[in-house]
């Protein structure tokens, strides 16, 4: 158990999670700016963006690196200043750190070690979309970035399709219209929220059906980080049941007949073909060769 009272005296510094603008840097907050005046370091995502937003409130704070290439070295080392009555205020790019960026492990290392982390509100992209999609704000589910592998891809859609809530996904220009097609090929003709330049004066949002948002993609201007919101699935649409075997390899299924009802190897490769709708000479090659 850990008990935290984030103002307490207390022989050691603490760790503030430091929300930034998603691109007006209007939406920086008054506390926000004041705390990142009177930390002692900050830790940014990229020193050079972090400098840039320094300059315009005129914070003189220093700065050093904490992203998720070197998190593993100068975690700790953010630490040990902390434990010796430093704080730190940990900055991302934009938006809240933790949030599909770095800062997760750092939180962690903080509260094993003692120190009162300290989260502050500000932006974030995936409320502010959500907010004004038009689409059911709650319960919603945040995933963040799917995997950039086609499989993996897919795996997760495949998850992600039987939740009735509404759902929030992260995608950069050059992938979205990939993506697009994954979810239609996933989901069906639902309805998505596409929102893109969030805060800033391009600011968009593009509302209707999969198939007219990918026939937008194929014309539209697709510039800047994306927003994707999702329809949750439909109350009656029916649950696909997984198939008990659907993680097994196919060899490993053939085993299972043989070994748990005595099956020959024939009739097992026979009946795992008809299961997985795979010819019988690729289920006896994944037995007997690979």
């Amino acid at each position: 158990m850990n008990q935290q009272k984030s103002f307490e005296d207390g022989q050691t510094g603490s760790l503030y999670l430091v929300p930034t603008p998603i691109g007006n840097l209007e939406d920086m907050t008054f506390r926000a700016i004041r705390m990142m005046k009177e930390a002692t370091v900050i830790a940014a995502e990229d020193t050079r963006n972090t400098k840039k937003l320094c300059n315009y409130f005129e914070i003189q704070t220093p700065i050093v690196s904490y992203h998720e290439h070197n998190k593993e070295a100068s975690g700790p080392k953010l630490i040990e200043r902390m434990k010796d009555g430093e704080t730190v205020a940990l900055v991302s790019d934009a938006g809240m750190p933790s949030i599909s960026d770095p800062g997760y492990e750092l939180v962690q290392l903080a509260i094993e070690e003692g120190v009162a982390v300290i989260p502050l509100p500000g932006a974030n992209a995936a409320l502010t979309a959500l907010i004004a999609s038009g689409l059911a704000p709650q319960p919603f589910y945040f995933y963040g970035f799917l995997h950039r592998g086609k499989k993996d891809k897919r795996n997760e859609l495949e998850e992600l399709k039987q939740i009735e809530s509404t759902f929030i996904l992260y995608e950069s220009p050059h992938r979205l219209k990939e993506t697009l097609k994954e979810l239609h090929t996933s989901l069906g003709n639902r309805q998505i929220v596409v929102c893109r330049e969030l805060t800033k004066k391009f600011e968009e949002f593009i509302r209707g059906s999969l198939e007219e948002v990918m026939e937008w993609a194929q014309d539209g201007e697709v510039r800047g980080e994306f927003c994707l919101l999702i329809e949750g699935r439909p109350p009656g649409e029916k649950v696909a049941e997984e198939e008990w075997w659907t993680s097994l390899p196919v060899k490993e299924h053939v085993e299972h007949y043989m070994e748990k009802e005595g099956a020959s190897s024939k009739d097992a490769i026979k009946k795992v073909s008809l299961e997985r709708s795979l010819p019988k000479r690729d289920v006896y090659q994944a037995y007997h060769v690979e």
